[in-house]
Formats: structure tokens, sequence, C-alpha cells
């Protein structure tokens, strides 16, 4: 899931902001902010997003059985004129709050369709936002990486239940970790994101590029954060790690085989892993205020290596609308995979509760993801056949919350009432100034209260990047 952060356009994020989670994602994760034990606090000035995004979930909100995880057929109203009168009102309300420079959205429910984008894509040459431009989406990339991983289980290469350590060396404690419990945000590895080493570096550089072996070695640094499957805690190193593994038992990169074992299957043609900081045309403007001294900046050339097969995938409305379906349904991998996926646990937020990659939100399965300068969301609720996508180009947090979430809010108050997606807003933390998916943006993004917080940094610069 991605992560969280006033009731007026954002202020920059100052030092203290607590993470918030998709992973989800980006995180979350997607779900994009959890609480409870989801990533260590915050310290400091800015944070990096690619929750999940990347946000931030919880078996009240999705877990088996629970009445909040599912969605009756007539659980998402038709799209009347009215019902769409209503939507273009909320999102342009919400547009002027938060001070999102473009977003657009798409809805797919079996009484009507809705697709429309709001505001600019560029902020200096004041091009108008489009649907079919092309958009960083953070944790949510998550989701893709966890479906290879499932593409893996079903040719019998993988098993979920194996200790990481048989497929990857070098890992901490990697005999006592699964697949599954790195799929699950639950291996208690220490996020890289929130090493103070890490975000120095890429704060002060966004230019930097980094490896998958570099990354996790920050993370390798610090004591794991709690025993492997005893909680939830949204950390991008767990999605590095499963990128090594689809690379080492895919045999080729992690952008070959999501190509070939998820894009072309998905039948994903405007999606891709890019391997350097280029964006196709035409694309959004991202602006982030992810920066040493807060001030908002156009992130759009910004490397995304640190966030690799955590959140560096990228793609269009359209495609997101057609995955957030496949995703939720499984139906590029088996049954039994799909299954598996969907077996909700806990996150510390009622409302939320995380899978294999994906996240249960008030019914709506998905994830967002937040980068610096982008956020997204795809969900999708099954049993009512409703889909709701969004892609915004900046991180930028307004009312304590992603600007993702806030839309998201507000749109689901509109269209699924009894199911409402919601996030918890990022804590403050009194301590120096500095931020940063989810994800979960991406995290989900989930507001880190858990243990294994990062020592404090220097004013003005982030305690966490988020993906």
């Amino acid at each position: 899931m991605t992560k969280t952060r006033r009731p007026h356009p954002a202020a920059p994020r100052t030092a203290g902001r607590a993470a918030a989670a998709a992973l989800a994602l980006t995180g979350l994760l997607a779900a994009a902010g959890c609480s409870g034990d989801s990533e260590p606090a915050r310290q400091g000035g800015q944070g990096v997003i690619a929750e999940p995004a990347a946000l931030s979930p919880s078996s009240g909100a999705g877990g088996s059985g629970s009445p909040s995880g599912s969605a009756s057929s007539n659980a998402v109203v038709a799209l009347t004129p009215a019902v769409t009168g209503q939507l273009d009102d909320a999102i342009q309300r919400v547009q002027k709050q938060t001070g999102v420079p473009g977003i657009s959205v798409g809805i797919i429910t079996p009484n009507g369709t809705y697709q429309k984008s709001f505001g600019v894509a560029d902020k200096s040459a004041n091009t108008p936002m489009d649907p079919g431009m092309f958009s960083r989406i953070g944790s949510e990339s998550k989701t893709f990486t966890a479906t290879a991983v499932l593409r893996l289980v079903d040719q019998g290469k993988v098993g979920l239940d194996d200790p990481i350590s048989k497929y990857v060396d070098g890992v901490p404690g990697g005999d006592g970790i699964t697949v599954r419990q790195l799929g699950e945000m639950r291996s208690g590895l220490f996020p890289y994101t929130s090493d103070p080493d890490f975000v120095n570096t890429f704060i002060n550089d966004p230019n930097h590029v980094f490896t998958p072996d570099q990354l996790l070695a920050y993370g390798y640094k610090h004591p794991a954060v709690f025993p492997p499957g005893s909680k939830y805690q949204y950390s991008n190193s767990n999605y590095i790690l499963l990128g090594k593994l689809i690379e080492k038992v895919g045999g080729q990169s992690a952008g070959d085989f999501l190509q070939a074992q998820v894009f072309s299957p998905a039948s994903l043609g405007k999606t891709s892993f890019p391997t350097d900081a280029t964006l196709p045309d035409p694309h959004a403007h991202g602006y982030t205020d992810q920066t040493p001294d807060g001030s908002i900046q156009d992130a759009t050339g910004w490397n995304p290596s640190w966030a690799w097969t955590a959140g560096a995938v990228v793609t269009t409305l359209g495609d997101l609308e057609s995955w957030a379906k496949t995703v939720a349904t499984g139906s590029v991998i088996s049954q039994a995979s799909q299954t598996e996926r969907l077996k909700m646990l806990p996150t510390g937020d009622p409302n939320v509760s995380y899978g294999f990659g994906l996240f249960n939100n008030n019914g709506w399965i998905g994830h967002n993801g937040s980068m610096p300068g982008y956020e997204s969301v795809a969900v999708h609720m099954p049993d009512a056949q409703a889909t709701l996508v969004m892609l915004l180009n900046t991180d930028v947090v307004s009312q304590g919350q992603e600007p993702s979430t806030l839309f998201a809010n507000e749109i689901t108050k509109i269209i699924s009432p009894k199911h409402v997606y919601a996030l918890p807003a990022e804590t403050a933390s009194p301590a120096a100034p500095g931020s940063a998916s989810g994800s979960p943006s991406g995290s989900p993004s989930g507001s880190p209260t858990g243990g294994g917080s990062p020592t404090a940094l220097p004013t003005n610069t982030a305690s966490t990047v988020r993906t």
C-alpha cells in the first residue's frame, strides 16, 4: 500500500511525520495505510513513496467470513447522470482541497461506466490530464510481482511455504522466512526504505541508480523487527526479495519475466517495467515534496531503481482498469493459487486486511501505490463486478492523508456507500522533520507505529521512502 499525511492544499511534509504504509504496495498496499504493526515510525523530513504507495488491511476488512469483506451484487449504485454529476463535483472538490494538479478516474460497473480526467498533466505547459497518459504506479507494482511468483508456484518451481533461503542466498534468518510471509508483509525484515543512509542517498540524489542487492543491504544492517509470521509490517524489502526470487527461478530478468508471464497473459499492452527513468509518451508530469527542503519539484525523470519490483511499473488507466479485475479474480493464475492469494490477514486496521500482494479494503480488493510525484489506486469488488481505478500526478500529503485515499474515500461514499474505501491518517511525530509507499502507496500505505524505528535524521531529510 502506500502511506499517508491538513484540510487545505498539502503543506510540505515535516521531519517528524510518521510514515503511513502500499504497500502498499503501495503500497497499500497497496492498502496504503495501515496501523499497528506496519512500517516503523518515520522521522525526519520528506519520505519517498512507491507504496503502497506502497499503501496499507485487517481481519474485519476482508478476512474469511468477515461481513465487511463481501459485497452483494447491488453493492454499487447505477451510474446515472445524477450519480456521475455527484462524482464530478466530489472529484473537483477534493482536487481543490488537496491542490492535486491532475487526476484520471475510471469506474466500471454492471450499470454504467465512468472515465474522466481533471486538471493538468504538466503545470508548466498547462497540458490537460488525459486518461490515455502513462504514469508510474508505485506499490500497485507489488500486485504484478506477487502474480509472477504465483505463476512460478503454478509451474511447480516455487512453494509458498518454502524458506526464501532455498532460492535466494544471504537473507538474514532466511531459513525461517517463507515466500508466503514475504508476500504477506510478515517477514519481520527491516524495511530498507527506513534506513537513514538509504534515505539520505535518495533524497539528495534522486537519479542515483541502486541495485537490488544494494537496496537489501540497507535493511540487512538492522536486526529483524519481529519473528517471521508474528506481525504485519509493510516493507518494500519483502518485494525486492521476491524480485530476486523471480530472476533466480524464472531464469531471466524481472522485467522480461513480468512481460512474458504477467503483462502478456493479462493482455496489458501498455504496461511495462522500465530499467531506467524513461516514461513513454504521452505521460503526466509528477510533482513531489519529498525533497531536501520540502519544496515541490517535478519528479518525472527521477530514477525508479530504488523501488524495483516493489514499485517501478508504468501503465495507463485503461490497462489498470483491466488489471484490477484480473488480479482480484485470478484469471492468469490457477484457482488454487488465487485462493492462497486471497487469504487475508489482519494489518492492525479494522478496515483493511492483507493477502499475498493485495488488500481487502471494506470489500474492495486490490492495492494502491505512491512514488515521488505519482499515486494510484486499483481495486475491484468481485461480487458487485465493479472496478475503481485512479492515477494522480502528485504524492503531496493533504489533511494527513495520501491524496489518492481522499479521492477514493469520497468516490466510494457515492458509488458504494456500504463499502467505503478508507485508510488511517499519517501520525505526526514529535521528533525531527522528515518523512517519505504500498503503498499499500504504496503501499498499501500503512501508518507505521511498529518497533524498529530508525534513528532521527537531520532536519529536512526523509526517514522513509515509500512505494
